[in-house]
């Protein structure tokens, strides 16, 4: 599987973006059986959990700091899953990773030694 990212920008405090993650899978495995996660990185920090959507799209799972600003989404017949960031803070900024994985179970959603196949980031500042 090949996940490329994008969306990424600058915008400040109080704005929104939307990222995108687009998945090239392999013939014989749907993409809507691969459940999709989004993780962030600051420089000298761990990565940490954003949010996950499970491969039927019925549930969908955040971190603390993310709840009710942030919305995870799929469209499986363009392959794509979105994140979309509203009211983003300054300590938003952050390089921005999407990841898949066929086989994951709920209680691993936010693990991210649990995601087989990463994307490439994206560069989110927020400015204040």
């Amino acid at each position: 599987v090949q996940l490329q990212a994008s969306g990424g920008g600058l915008v400040q405090a109080g704005g929104s973006l939307r990222l995108s993650c687009v998945a090239s899978v392999a013939s014989g495995r749907a993409f809507r059986s691969y459940t999709m996660g989004w993780f962030r990185q600051i420089p000298g920090k761990e990565r940490e959990f954003v949010a996950a959507m499970k491969a039927s799209g019925g549930y969908a799972n955040y971190a603390e700091a993310v709840k009710g600003r942030f919305t995870v989404s799929r469209d499986n017949a363009k392959n794509t899953v979105y994140l979309q960031m509203n009211n983003l803070r300054p300590d938003d900024t952050a390089v921005y990773y999407c990841a898949s994985d066929p086989s994951i179970i709920q209680s691993t959603l936010a693990s991210q030694t649990a995601y087989a196949y990463w994307g490439q980031g994206t560069q989110v500042t927020v400015s204040s």
